[in-house]
């Protein structure tokens, strides 16, 4: 790499990691804790690439992007944040950042994007100055810090001020229409309507007449695409082709993979190739696991704010929230949390009262309703081509086989481990590996071992 990158955060250990690197792979690098340091530099005329966090002592990044976009157009800013919402990559976006990654963040992956922002140093801006809507909520129920949440917000960062329109796929309590109202909301027609449908809103004649004046060239989402009758679909595709001064932009939501709709009749050919121009696939809770203590607060402290007194998971309960499947996934687990916190004796929320209110596990079926009973490999190959769909034209970050060998190994021990009652040496025979070799595993994987009587 070739050029001057400009780093503004707090964090010493990061300004050093990223100066080292950066320097070793060519680049000059001016390293500050202070966003003031990083503007006067910028108004300097200093660096070619700017990666700055958001939180600084002395302000905030994003807001200061379109100055920087003001004074020195085409400068790439990269923004990191260990604000692991959609609204973070939301803001980013509008701010006109070039790119956005969340803490912790992948070094490799950043160097990367880092070196082709310099080879784009010089482009043009995308477009004039955003103005961002000041009735924008303060926070989205949409959180998450695992790689699929992020690709899934960098993905709606991308679509939402497009015409194109868009599927949403994701098991029922996932969040599809939570992702297809942020959109609309902070895309360019945040003003108009946002109007949801189902087929009995089109079914009658006059119904698609009707829903499009209501819609008044705002957005419309068609919920279920799939639980609607073939004749209904004909008049989406008909509605879809009208044209007019006000045409809305058209989203659609379904539980079934997007692959599996057209070749299983849920859909027909010529709606679904109308409908398929962006697809976003949400992520069902147990393939984000590491997602759940972080909702788990989320829906505590919103609990809080609504009255309820103040809660918390014990580290017991907070393990059978982690290891539980899930089945109506996140809103679900909203639900658990409300009902825990008005009936929980004491301020920690024991492991007693979780069990009492999910009750036994439940069987998981696939991910997305695609036909047929998958196996396991095919359940893996498909998780992971939406995946490597999320990133879109660039690949995703190096290390994948480690990270996907991780994804697959850690819960195959903790439910091993949880089967035998934390007996480590009951777990070496049952998984065919020395005990040794398990307590490596156990060390490096950080997977907690609780040792109890296991109930036959």
């Amino acid at each position: 790499m070739d050029g001057t990158v400009l780093v503004a955060d707090d964090d010493r250990t990061i300004r050093t990691v990223l100066t080292q690197a950066l320097t070793r792979a060519g680049c000059k690098v001016h390293a500050t804790s202070s966003l003031t340091t990083l503007m006067r530099w910028v108004a300097e005329g200093k660096g070619d690439v700017v990666i700055t966090d958001v939180m600084m002592p002395d302000g905030n990044g994003l807001e200061m992007l379109p100055k920087i976009n003001k004074d020195r157009p085409g400068l790439p800013v990269i923004v990191i944040s260990a604000q692991n919402t959609i609204m973070t990559a939301i803001q980013a976006a509008e701010a006109e950042a070039y790119d956005y990654l969340p803490k912790p963040f992948d070094l490799p992956d950043l160097m990367k994007r880092t070196s082709k922002a310099l080879e784009h140093r010089n482009r043009a801006p995308r477009r004039e100055d955003p103005v961002v809507g000041a009735d924008e909520p303060d926070e989205l129920p949409l959180v998450g810090k695992t790689p699929a949440m992020q690709a899934l917000y960098r993905l709606v960062a991308k679509v939402m001020n497009t015409d194109l329109p868009v599927l949403v796929c994701g098991e029922s309590g996932t969040g599809k229409s939570l992702i297809a109202r942020a959109i609309h909301d902070f895309s360019d027609r945040r003003t108009l309507p946002f109007v949801t449908v189902t087929g009995a809103d089109l079914a009658d004649l006059e119904g698609p007449a009707k829903v499009l004046a209501r819609v008044r060239g705002g957005t419309l989402l068609i919920d279920e695409i799939a639980d609607i009758p073939d004749e209904v679909q004909a008049r989406i595709v008909r509605m879809m082709d009208v044209p007019g001064e006000h045409v809305p932009r058209f989203m659609a939501t379904t539980q079934y993979d997007a692959g599996s709709l057209m070749d299983s009749g849920k859909v027909r050919q010529d709606l679904f190739y109308r409908l398929d121009g962006a697809t976003i696939t949400v992520p069902s809770l147990r393939e984000r696991v590491e997602d759940i203590a972080l909702l788990t607060d989320h829906f505590l402290a919103r609990a809080e704010r609504e009255g309820a007194p103040k809660r918390w998971l014990s580290k017991e309960a907070a393990e059978l929230f982690r290891v539980y499947s899930w089945p109506g996934n996140v809103r679900q687990l909203e639900n658990a949390v409300r009902r825990l916190c008005l009936t929980s004796m004491e301020k920690e929320i024991t492991r007693a009262e979780v069990s009492a209110v999910l009750g036994n596990q439940p069987e998981t079926g696939p991910a997305l309703h695609g036909g047929d009973s998958e196996n396991l490999g095919a359940s893996v190959a498909r998780h992971l081509r939406r995946y490597f769909d999320l990133h879109g034209a660039m690949l995703p970050p190096e290390g994948l086989h480690g990270r996907i060998i991780k994804e697959v190994e850690e819960p195959l021990i903790e439910i091993a481990l949880e089967a035998t009652g934390g007996n480590q040496a009951k777990c070496a025979d049952l998984l065919g590996i020395n005990r040794n070799t398990l307590r490596k595993k156990i060390t490096d994987l950080d997977i907690r071992v609780t040792r109890r009587r296991k109930l036959m």
